[in-house]
């Protein structure tokens, strides 16, 4: 399944698996609107969505990851270190289910500001 993440200054497309407990529920809510905040290099916003951990999530994950963090019922789509990271990984604040990946490059993701509207949709296939 492909989403289209929009903000003022651009967007970008993700592919994420349509198996997972977080997936199907995120579909659900879709399309939904929040406000973006940053972390270093990373972007999170709330989706009003209240998932479990999955036996899979990872607190260290690749640039560009689509990952939900369920300690804040959040997305968290980092692009690269955030403030506890070790050197260049991506460390995110706790684990997260792991979702997908971006399409193309996640630096695009240094244009959000916080405090900008972020929306999220599913891209009809």
């Amino acid at each position: 399944m492909q989403l289209r993440i929009s903000w003022p200054a651009g967007n970008l497309t993700a592919t994420v698996a349509e198996d997972t407990p977080t997936a199907r529920a995120l579909t659900k809510a879709l399309p939904l609107t929040s406000t973006a905040h940053t972390w270093g290099k990373e972007v999170y916003f709330d989706t009003g969505v209240s998932v479990s951990r999955e036996t899979d999530a990872r607190e260290v994950v690749d640039p560009g990851t689509v990952a939900f963090w369920t300690d804040g019922d959040a997305l968290a789509l980092p692009y690269g270190p955030t403030p506890i990271s070790r050197g260049t990984e991506c460390r995110l604040a706790s684990p997260c289910n792991v979702l997908g990946s971006v399409d193309g490059d996640a630096g695009v993701l240094a244009t959000v500001r916080d405090g900008d509207p972020i929306r999220v949709e599913l891209i009809d296939e």
